[in-house]
């Protein structure tokens, strides 16, 4: 099959396999029916033991200290609430730029970070040290005396948090196909709604029941009692998390044959990367992320919903600006997310069971704009309080742009891996800038930082549109090729990506040629 000079066409590719029949083609193209009847035990084994894990250690990032949209929104928030800045002697542009600093240093660690773990293939070892790490650091953060020690605690738990959020995103695109993706991330998120909900519960228990305890505050308990759970959880998965489908030895060969089988059909070629030289594969995924349109406009939207959501860094303040104190203002802020937790998971079974990504993305907008102008015009508690149901429609937004990137790009994994890390760096920046727009002269309906949110959701949903029209010319164009009968140009890196998927098929050159023209990107 070797050709002289740079590229082999679609002509001589098939001339010798040309009598391959349209039956046998389909065939390769889908699991048998034996293969499907694995497939299930499969996912049952993957959703048993995968997403709870996940789960659970998302809902400890969110509670922790930080990661995503709410971050520092748990413990730091509701510290605030219990003297934290008066006990440091922290101004309002202090404790802003404590929430704040964190974020610079998470950013900074998303792209070398998500590279490393494609590079090592070991999630469980890489992520669990981190999980680890990130809870001591939150520990320590209990001891902070002043300004200083609490935004250097602050920017290394930055550091050691990175490496989460991104990190899970593409590990789960390692596991689902990308017609399961939207439900799975949206569970995973559910971890941070949950610790939005309960977590809060948890810190108001901690805040009324330990304050004084062997001459502690209550925010110093609730840092080390939340980060000694999290040290926990990153033991456990350092030793239960599998890595990924080929190289979980619990599985049958024939399970992880159908685990990698089934990524491969669906995006027309094997989830692997070039391992011809591991290291400068993940820097040609870096490059082929950071040379794709789609990364720009999603990292973009991204930071526009990230930068939306950032009501939530301070909502437990716009709870107590309902008029209760400190404890019911946290019991208050519940609700709204156990709303959204089920509510986000409907939303994103839909959104799978459909095959839609784009309307899923776009529907909340409006909603969550009418709730931001309720907050912002009214004074009695019913509407403020139902705004703040309305407003958390944004979290809504989030599983559909985390799988709508993961099936926008999908392969090769150190593409998505870097993919994701730029998407989640880039949107998280808005979260460096955020915090200020929050400040006490605005009074009780804070119009200038509501009002930044509208904007942002404009923003996204123009977004969505241009990405919604992009992927759409995409498809056009790829049925175009398709369908022409001249020679089509192959380059010698996309017969490599062909003879990588033949070889994890099992089949021959065309026919792994034959799988790659039913690609298509969800819309």
């Amino acid at each position: 099959m070797e050709r002289a000079g740079n590229t082999i066409s679609d002509m001589e590719l098939m001339g010798e396999k040309a009598e391959m029949t349209h039956e046998e083609t389909v065939h390769l193209a889908e699991l048998s029916t034996e293969e499907k009847v694995i497939e299930k035990k499969l996912r049952r084994r993957i959703d048993f033991l995968i997403m709870p894990l996940v789960i659970l250690v998302y809902l400890m990032n969110y509670i922790d200290c930080t990661n995503h949209l709410t971050i520092p929104r748990n413990n730091y928030a509701a510290a605030k609430l219990q003297g934290l800045e008066t006990d440091l002697n922290l101004n309002g542009q202090q404790y802003q730029t404590g929430l704040s600093i964190l974020f610079v240093a998470y950013i900074l660690m998303q792209v070398p970070s998500n590279l490393l773990l494609n590079y090592m293939g070991r999630p469980s070892i890489y992520l669990g040290f981190f999980v680890v790490a990130w809870g001591l650091v939150s520990a320590c953060t209990s001891q902070v005396k002043g300004y200083g020690s609490i935004v250097a605690c602050r920017f290394i738990l930055g550091l050691v948090e990175a490496p989460f959020f991104a990190g899970v995103l593409f590990y789960l695109s390692k596991w689902y196909t990308r017609g399961e993706l939207a439900f799975r991330m949206s569970l995973f998120y559910s971890g941070s709604l949950i610790s939005g909900a309960f977590g809060n519960l948890i810190a108001a228990g901690i805040l009324s029941g330990l304050a004084g305890a062997r001459g502690m505050a209550a925010w110093q308990w609730l840092y080390i009692i939340e980060g000694a759970i999290t040290v926990f959880i990153g033991i456990i998965i350092c030793f239960i998390l599998p890595d990924f489908p080929d190289t979980w030895r619990i599985l049958s060969p024939e399970m992880r044959a159908v685990a990698v089988r089934r990524l491969a059909i669906e995006a027309a070629e094997a989830d692997v990367d070039d391992q011809t030289n591991a290291g400068l594969s993940q820097l040609k995924g870096l490059k082929l992320a950071l040379t794709d349109t789609k990364t720009y406009v999603f990292a973009f939207a991204y930071m526009c919903i990230a930068g939306g959501g950032g009501f939530q860094y301070f909502f437990p303040t716009l709870a107590e600006t309902l008029g209760y104190n400190n404890t019911i203002s946290l019991l208050l802020v519940a609700p709204p997310y156990v709303f959204m937790v089920f509510y986000s998971l409907f939303h994103s079974w839909l959104s799978d069971r459909l095959g839609i990504r784009f309307w899923f993305f776009f529907y909340p907008i409006p909603i969550t704009i009418i709730g931001f102008i309720i907050f912002m015009t009214t004074d009695s508690f019913g509407p403020r309080y139902f705004s703040l149901f309305l407003m958390n429609f944004i979290f809504a937004q989030n599983s559909s742009i985390f799988s709508w990137l993961a099936t926008s790009m999908p392969r090769p994994p150190a593409k998505r891996a870097a993919a994701y890390a730029f998407f989640n760096s880039i949107g998280n920046s808005a979260t460096i800038w955020t915090p200020y727009t929050y400040y006490d002269s605005q009074g009780r309906h804070y119009p200038v930082a509501l009002g930044i949110c509208i904007a942002l959701q404009v923003l996204a949903g123009l977004s969505a549109i241009f990405m919604y029209f992009h992927l759409r010319a995409l498809n056009k164009r790829q049925e175009r090729l398709e369908n022409e009968t001249g020679e089509v140009q192959l380059t010698e890196k996309e017969l490599r990506r062909l003879q990588i998927t033949a070889e994890y098929e099992g089949i021959d050159i065309a026919a792994a040629r034959r799988l790659q023209k039913g690609f298509r990107y969800m819309l």
